[in-house]
């Protein structure tokens, strides 16, 4: 099954055992059941690179997922912003009133998925559209992660686990939001913050500045030693994780990263900052 559609069936049953969810996973529930349509009918073409191309990519620690080669129906695009705007708006505690009037021109997504994608700010949109350019970034995210999946998921197969040691996305060069430690050798695997690649990455070093300085890196734990907080004292950020070594039942890692919220307030309040 896919991992989307477990995570949705144990948010259902946490519903059923409960009787409600909590704001901020209703929130995610309802973006993910979203996400699934748009993925479900997302073009079924999928980017294909040579072994060449990919070792050539490997070497040079370039991601594989150019951004002219992304197939997007921007129709449905459109559609699945609009929706997350409306979802947000409907959860967000002040009801943001900028965001029910909040139009999305094709043209202008276009222009912002780009520069979301490639790393730019998106403040002269969200400038003129009226909106936090947080918020606008979290919207263009929620559009793009289905298109991202289904290309991740296909180009995955065939990354060579050896040949990348870099901080970013072997596949769209995103930055991981969340880490786990396998449950054979407590290798550490990272996750892509857009795309949900997992990618080897070495234990003692941060992958946001590169530090291996082990004086500059520690990481916080809790009482069963299933999560830790990873910080980086150089670049003052936290990176979550959980040890499957640890973990009693199946692990969603997608979930993980949602549930571990009061981590992401606890990194914040020791003066650390996440992706």
């Amino acid at each position: 099954m896919d991992i989307s559609k477990k995570i949705l069936n144990k948010l259902e049953e946490w519903q059923k055992e409960e009787g409600t969810l909590p704001q901020y996973l209703e929130l995610y529930r309802q973006l993910l059941l979203i996400q699934i349509d748009a993925h479900e009918n997302a073009p079924s073409t999928k980017v294909a690179l040579t072994k060449t191309e990919i070792e050539n990519a490997m070497k040079n620690g370039i991601s594989m997922l150019k951004w002219d080669a992304i197939p997007i129906d921007w129709a449905a695009f459109q559609k699945l912003a609009q929706a997350a705007a409306a979802i947000i708006n409907e959860h967000s505690g002040a009801a943001d009133k900028s965001l029910k009037k909040i139009v999305f021109d094709i043209p202008v997504l276009q222009q912002m998925a780009k520069a979301w994608y490639e790393g730019s700010s998106l403040s002269p949109w969200s400038e003129n559209l009226g909106l936090d350019e947080v918020l606008l970034s979290a919207i263009i995210d929620c559009a793009m992660k289905p298109f991202l999946v289904a290309q991740a998921k296909n180009l995955m197969k065939a990354l060579p686990q050896d040949s990348w040691r870099h901080g970013y996305c072997p596949v769209c060069g995103g930055k991981p939001d969340f880490a786990y430690l396998d449950k054979g050798q407590g290798a550490r695997w990272l996750l892509c913050s857009r795309c949900d690649t997992e990618w080897l990455f070495q234990r003692l070093e941060c992958p946001y500045c590169g530090n291996n300085q082990q004086d500059d890196l520690a990481y916080y734990t809790d009482d069963k030693e299933l999560y830790r907080l990873y910080v980086c004292q150089r670049c003052s950020t936290y990176l979550k994780a959980i040890d499957l070594r640890h973990a009693e039942s199946e692990t969603l890692l997608p979930l993980e990263r949602v549930l571990t919220a009061d981590m992401d307030r606890q990194g914040q309040e020791k003066g650390y900052k996440g992706v």
